[in-house]
């Protein structure tokens, strides 16, 4: 199986520098972060006080034998531990309340910015990638942030507390604890950085199994056509061993570990018992502080692992914080100048007031562009004018890159030199928004949100009415689908549109760019993935739909373009003939022979199906 991005390794040390960009997140909440500091203090200032009235109980009222001043002693007892109840309702809610928060804000923060970035990024980006960033690693530096930090913090304020009361209770005693406490240091230490790997190569192994199970039931039918089962069920049997031979070696790890600390453990309380023993025999230490003593050495190593474990936990979550802010720092490759942001405004506060509207011519002049990621140019020194309400096809054969074009004509991507001009001025110029808003985009495989077939029209024109929206629905026969299901235009077209055909999806698609009515229309290969009745209906809205607009074909089937104004022939990434449709058949070059193969073809297949429907 294949390593995705998400399977990159963070191995940097601490940096600080990281840790700062969490601030802007926490800012909001800084009084509950007081609050929840304060409270998870007090807990820890009660928990070291606690054996300090099993002193006091021990000395003044077993020892004495009496109950005098026993009803006071009670009452302040419960009062102490009804006050750190109450303390740690407060604590539980304010942490709950800051990892809810900070997760929100993380992946609204997230959400919003991703609405900003080119189409360039996604191009690249695996969806699991962003959906990792955007859910599992801001809850873990939520959750991590609420409560194990403060874990942390309860812990070093409790050990240091027992460390100064075991020092004023008795220093001898106290150093024979405090010799024990490098020793389990150590062996944290030793020990959690090794189980703390494979628990890394577990989750890592976990992830990789739940993108089998994605891949295997996504793919199921894909699957039982190829009968690649048994491949399939080797490739998951060798992930689940090694997620299998990860997690034994962390459980051996543990099942030396905790034994080890149980038995250090042990012997402090050993030592403090026979030597405590020893000196309450003589005379010369109390019983209850015995007792005290004994209290502070069984619980003080479990706070030491605590602090261990948790230290380990937050420095592993540098990478997730690197991972999210990445997303945050991640650049879009299209920008708006401060000076256009000014005057036009953004994709979520736009000032519509400013824009100008949109005839639709378009030029390319002298413009060069070479893909981020590409070694040499797609377009060197190319120059074209589309006249307002043009139709422009581009042609070539699969991969060829016929997208190029369109998407330097919508500002997907800009030239790396030279300059497209959108009626006379550079698109520079002018916002992304204001030139995208008047873009209709119909893509070979069109997406459909989930909603009703109603909604999905509507996004083209949130504001759009009822009417207007069956009104683009007829223009393209969409209606004709709506009439097909059972609550027409309020039925539900399920997850992606799952529940209805390519075709019908499509006829969606382009209700939804129609009912817009941009002054540009772009059709990427919209037609090869459909039926021929399905197709003949989109050709008949076409003709009447793309009348005075400025539009793009993206052509599969040659024989859809023939009226276009300008036919450009796309090869190997560049542009090789350009001319209209009986000028580049006269020329008898790439564009004829490419012609005339696919018209065989069609024919082919024309005379085939007539065979089979006379047989």
């Amino acid at each position: 199986m294949a390593m995705g991005r998400d399977d990159q390794e963070y191995t940097k040390s601490f940096e600080w520098a990281a840790w700062k960009k969490l601030f802007p997140f926490l800012r909001p909440y800084k009084k509950t972060l007081l609050l929840v500091l304060a409270f998870n203090l007090f807990c820890a200032a009660v928990d070291i006080a606690l054996p300090l009235f099993q002193r006091y109980a021990i000395d003044n009222f077993i020892e004495q034998r009496t109950l005098a001043g026993l009803p006071l002693f009670a009452l302040v007892y419960a009062a102490v531990i009804t006050a750190q109840t109450l303390a740690t309702i407060v604590f539980a809610r304010g942490a709950m309340r800051l990892e809810m928060n900070l997760g929100k804000d993380m992946k609204r923060a997230c959400f919003v910015h991703l609405q900003t970035l080119s189409l360039s990024y996604y191009n690249v980006t695996p969806v699991g990638y962003l959906l990792s960033r955007i859910m599992s690693d801001t809850n873990r530096i939520a959750s991590m942030l609420a409560w194990n930090v403060f874990d942390v913090l309860w812990a070093l304020s409790y050990v240091l507390g027992v460390f100064v009361a075991m020092f004023l209770l008795n220093p001898g005693l106290a150093v024979a604890v405090i010799l024990i406490v490098p020793v389990i240091a150590l062996l944290t230490s030793w020990f959690q950085e090794r189980i703390l790997k494979w628990n890394r190569r577990v989750r890592k192994m976990n992830s990789r199994i739940t993108s089998a199970y994605n891949e295997g039931i996504m793919g199921a039918r894909t699957s039982k056509t190829l009968v690649i089962e048994e491949q399939n069920s080797r490739e998951f049997e060798e992930v689940t061993q090694d997620m299998k031979a990860a997690s034994v070696r962390a459980a051996r790890l543990s099942a030396v570990y905790i034994p080890l600390v149980m038995f250090f453990s042990s012997l402090t309380t050993a030592i403090v018992l026979a030597r405590g023993g020893s000196m309450v025999l003589s005379g010369t230490l109390l019983i209850g502080t015995l007792s005290a003593f004994t209290s502070y050495a069984v619980g003080v190593f479990e706070p030491i692992q605590q602090i261990a474990r948790n230290i380990a936990d937050i420095l592993s979550l540098q990478a997730n914080i690197e991972r999210v802010m990445g997303l945050l720092e991640q650049e879009p490759l299209v920008q708006d100048t401060p000076q256009v942001v000014e005057k036009y405004g953004t994709v979520f506060e736009p000032k519509r007031e400013n824009w100008e509207p949109i005839r639709g011519d378009i030029e390319f002049q002298d413009v060069s562009f070479r893909y981020p990621d590409g070694n040499e140019d797609v377009l060197s020194h190319f120059n074209l004018k589309i006249p307002a309400g043009s139709t422009v096809a581009i042609v070539g054969e699969t991969g060829a890159g016929k997208s190029t074009l369109v998407n330097l004509a919508c500002r997907f991507f800009e030239p790396t030199a030279g300059r497209i001009l959108i009626d006379g001025r550079d698109y520079r110029e002018r916002s992304q928004l204001w030139l995208h808003s008047s873009i209709g985009y119909v893509l070979q495989s069109p997406h459909l949100f989930s909603g009703t077939v109603m909604e999905n029209i509507r996004y083209g024109k949130l504001d759009a009415t009822d009417q207007e929206v069956m009104a683009a629905a007829e223009a393209v026969s969409a209606d004709q689908v709506a009439a097909k299901l059972e609550n027409g235009y309020q039925s539900s077209v399920g997850e992606g549109g799952d529940r209805l055909s390519t075709g019908e999806k499509q006829l969606i698609s382009f209700a939804r760019a129609v009912l817009a009515d941009p002054r540009i229309f772009v059709l990427d290969e919209a037609t090869s993935s459909i039926d021929t009745q399905t197709e003949q209906l989109i050709q008949q809205a076409t003709e009447r739909l793309l009348h005075g607009r400025t539009s793009f074909l993206i052509a599969h089937r040659l024989s859809t373009i023939r009226q276009a104004d300008m036919i450009l022939v796309v090869r190997d990434g560049k542009i090789v003939e350009q001319g209209t449709h009986d000028q580049l058949l006269r020329q008898k070059g790439y564009y004829h022979d490419l012609y005339r193969r696919q018209f065989e073809e069609e024919a082919s297949a024309r005379l085939l199906r007539s065979t089979q429907a006379a047989g």
